[in-house]
């Protein structure tokens, strides 16, 4: 399919999905409890781990401590649980990395703002289920995507349609730029490559796997997922999701038997 990228809108690749950002006491937390089923750990994990990555064990519990007093983490017992709106964005990251459905019958989805005049935490709510479902916004308070991901959950104030479209190509052009999320996914498939291949028994490669996966998860956490139909042959989204699952088995192991060896 040939994407046309002249006027559009570019919501995945203002994302830098391709870019490894420096962990703080609080990312590096989040990362590991979304990435843990459940979403649980106890604090004395998560201090090794902090302190495997260069951060004072104070800090972590500090940070640790401001989280539950944010209500983003329920402290029982000594271990911390990912809660409220921390669990549907788990849910997205663990939506995002399985393949996009197969089966698409070519119709959109497409959500619409019933009042233009909502309260602004009404708007960013429903931004978030949407953005968090991979809609793309085509213009204020009209939302679509390719109907081959279930609708999200709104309230009365909207109304939510699907069919089909006489234009696919221009469409999707006009919500994702496509080159640019190849782009990032290839790079990302690079970053991972190169990092794991320091895997292996040591320790110190663990914080540069770790980070390189997480980029990977933000990425997937708002890819697309378009139908097979709509994006380019060799699509390396799909690549990189195999590589990641691959990777992070790896990754999982090294840290079990760090964090078992700090208990």
């Amino acid at each position: 399919m040939a994407s046309k990228t002249g006027d559009a809108r570019r919501p995945i690749s203002t994302m830098s999905g391709a870019t490894l950002r420096p962990l703080d006491a609080r990312s590096l937390a989040l990362s590991a409890l979304l990435g843990t089923h459940p979403p649980a750990l106890p604090g004395n994990r998560l201090v090794a781990l902090a302190e495997l990555f260069g951060i004072a064990g104070g800090t972590m519990r500090t940070a640790l401590s401001r989280m539950v007093a944010a209500g983003e983490l329920d402290a029982v017992d000594g271990r911390y649980r990912l809660v409220g709106r921390l669990l549907d964005r788990q849910h997205a990251q663990d939506t995002g990395r399985r393949p996009p459905s197969a089966d698409w019958d070519g119709s959109w989805c497409t959500a619409i703002a019933l009042d233009e005049r909502r309260p602004l935490d009404e708007r960013r709510r429903s931004r978030q289920v949407l953005t968090d479902h991979r809609f793309a916004e085509l213009r204020p308070d009209t939302w679509l995507r390719p109907a081959n991901l279930p609708a999200p959950p709104l309230d009365a104030g909207w109304t939510v349609m699907s069919g089909t479209t006489s234009n696919d190509d221009e469409l999707v052009a006009r919500l994702w730029d496509l080159p640019a999320i190849a782009h990032d996914a290839s790079e990302l498939t690079a970053q991972l490559d190169a990092a794991a291949s320091a895997l292996g028994g040591d320790p110190a490669a663990i914080p540069q796997v770790f980070r390189s996966s997480a980029a990977v998860v933000r990425f997937l956490r708002t890819e697309p997922m378009l139908p097979a139909e709509l994006v380019p042959a060799d699509w390396p989204v799909d690549a990189l999701r195999a590589r990641y699952d691959e990777v992070e088995a790896d990754l999982q192991g090294e840290l079990r038997s760090y964090l078992g060896a700090h208990p």
